[in-house]
């Protein structure tokens, strides 16, 4: 019997994997993972499905092409000797030579070192998975990338406003976006001669393969959506595209998430981190007040038998609760986004709560939520762009991720979440720099309704949040306020 273990090329998205059938299997353990959650799924629970992902399928052989480097890894580590196919070879590709395109495209301004770094490694490895956090400029190295190939190009973002968004910023760095480049979203054409096509992944999930057959090049915008097995999917039919870039600013920290997009994308690369941003001045300033309510004996003895879902009720509904963020939104000077969960349960009722008195201040208020058509949320971006103190009362789904707006000088947190993503996109919100902007400032809103013993759901969560800003090396301040 031999060891040797021969990686082959199959498919732009898949490799073959050519060994004996016991290391095939011991292979498959190593790429095999728990699903975090998948205990709550009825098919866990009807025990159709064991709860786990297993990335190589040891009929076949077949694993995504971007495991490549951690197979060899393991093959190392096993001391299994390995052969690659040459074709999955990196390019030849020097910072040089991404210089000389900067100068020859005329930027606006001068990209970052961090930023060039990525992009030499992303065009020299042909695929990669970059980690670049919210406000270090993913959109540039996008166009860099873009502009560097001249071939067709897919662009997948996870919304219609990041559609508007980087057709726009296309446009403000010097090039004919109206000429070259084509938006895809509900009700626009999918089909066009046009270089450049930006898309949501809603609107070309169940187009078939023959469709993608077009594109060379393949670039996905907060990547981390690409673990959903509708985005899984649409990365499957790309059989022929070579070139493969996946653009995130963090991963949920699960082992699956992380191998599935690399295999998707390609090796993981760390381009920098807020904390790194922060430190060479290319991010804001950055502070987390996070204000800790305090409730009654009565109110807390009545929460500790709910249910998380109506934990949320209650807290969402508490006029005491909301007139306190009203009044807090209203203090603060300078673009304030307030962020909640639930559009008709929360939203409204801040938005009504709040506009009348802030206009009566003299300041714009605005209301966003997925209901807001996606031109009519960039033209809102571009009139608060212009603004020193106006309100954004918005869904988290629709501004937590992507949307820039450089002068936003406070972010509120009205609903809890323990998501790590989601937090960390909508921290990025209020990193950008902008003229006249000295520090960025989050208030995050905790609930203390603990009784006894028993600590309550969101407030488990607030500390999961600590614990996430603590590992991004945020520093923070926590205020106990009675709420009555």
């Amino acid at each position: 019997m031999s060891d040797l273990v021969k990686l082959e090329h199959y498919s732009e998205t898949f490799l073959r994997v050519r060994c004996e059938p016991s290391i095939m299997y011991e292979m498959c353990d190593a790429f095999t993972f728990m699903v975090p959650g998948a205990k709550f799924s009825p098919k866990y629970k009807n025990k159709i499905w064991d709860g786990k992902i297993r990335l190589l399928n040891t009929t076949t052989g077949l694993i995504y092409r971007g495991l490549v480097d951690s197979i060899v890894r393991f093959c190392d580590d096993k001391e299994y000797p390995v052969i690659v196919d040459p074709l999955f070879a990196a390019d030849e590709f020097s910072l040089h030579e991404l210089e000389q395109l900067v100068e020859s495209l005329k930027l606006p301004f001068k990209p970052h070192d961090y930023q060039l770094d990525g992009v030499v490694h992303a065009i020299r490895n042909k695929r990669s998975l970059l980690i670049s956090p919210t406000a270090s400029g993913k959109s540039l190295m996008i166009y860099l990338i873009t502009r560097h190939y001249r071939k067709k190009t897919l662009i997948v973002v996870p919304s219609i406003s990041l559609v508007h968004q980087l057709y726009s910023d296309f446009a403000e760095y010097g090039f004919d976006s109206e000429k070259y480049v084509h938006k895809v979203y509900q009700g626009q054409d999918k089909v066009t001669d046009k270089p450049v096509v930006i898309t949501t992944w809603q609107s070309i999930v169940d187009m078939p393969k023959k469709w993608f057959e077009s594109y060379d090049v393949v670039i996905g915008d907060e990547a981390h959506n690409f673990k959903a097995k509708s985005l899984v999917s649409i990365m499957s039919k790309m059989e022929n595209i070579g070139y493969r870039f996946g653009f995130t600013g963090t991963l949920d920290g699960t082992q699956t998430n992380k191998l599935v997009l690399e295999g998707l994308f390609g090796k993981m690369n760390q381009v920098i981190t807020t904390a790194e941003m922060i430190d060479q001045k290319h991010a804001s300033d950055f502070i987390i007040k996070a204000i800790v309510l305090l409730y009654k004996e009565e109110e807390r003895k009545v929460v500790a038998k709910m249910t998380y879902p109506q934990e949320m009720d209650f807290l969402i509904s508490n006029a005491a609760r909301n007139k306190f963020i009203k009044n807090l939104t209203l203090s603060l000077k300078g673009n304030t986004l307030l962020l909640f969960q639930f559009v008709d349960k929360h939203g409204k009722i801040l938005y009504n709560m709040i506009k009348e008195e802030a206009e009566a201040q003299g300041r714009k208020v605005f209301f966003i939520h997925g209901g807001v058509a996606g031109d009519e949320r960039e033209a809102i971006r571009h009139i608060v762009m212009k603004e020193k103190n106006a309100i954004i009362i918005a869904s988290f789904g629709t501004m937590s991720t992507g949307t820039n707006i450089p002068n936003l000088d406070d972010v509120i947190f009205a609903s809890p979440s323990k998501g790590k993503i989601r937090n960390l996109q909508s921290i990025g919100r209020v990193l950008r720099k902008a003229d006249g902007k000295t520090i960025a400032t989050l208030y995050d809103i905790a609930d203390d309704l603990a009784w006894n013993d028993k600590k309550n759901y969101t407030l488990l969560h607030f500390v999961e949040r600590m614990n996430i800003y603590a590992q991004e090396q945020f520093e923070y301040k926590t205020y106990t306020v009675k709420i009555t």
